[in-house]
């Protein structure tokens, strides 16, 4: 069963996955002595730090949601 975060968690690795890959892709011409990409193509190369906030809110997420059933249970009588 899927807890409150783990959507954004996997889609924030996916996001962090495809900025690795763009900046690997951007960054190669530099080492190979080519012409380098446009200064657009190295915007890409942020989608590394949109996955990790991604990932982190889905985190912080699944971080309150097992707060709250904690409480919960913590709070009833027995």
């Amino acid at each position: 069963m899927a807890g409150p975060g783990d959507q954004l968690v996997r889609i924030g690795a996916i996001v962090f996955i495809v900025g690795v890959v763009a900046t690997l892709v951007t960054v190669a011409p530099l080492f190979l002595g080519t012409d380098p990409f446009p200064t657009a193509a190295y915007a890409l190369c942020t989608l590394m730090a949109v996955g990790f906030v991604i990932a982190g809110t889905g985190l912080l997420r699944s971080i309150a949601a097992q707060r709250r059933q904690a409480r919960s249970v913590v709070g009833s009588p027995t």
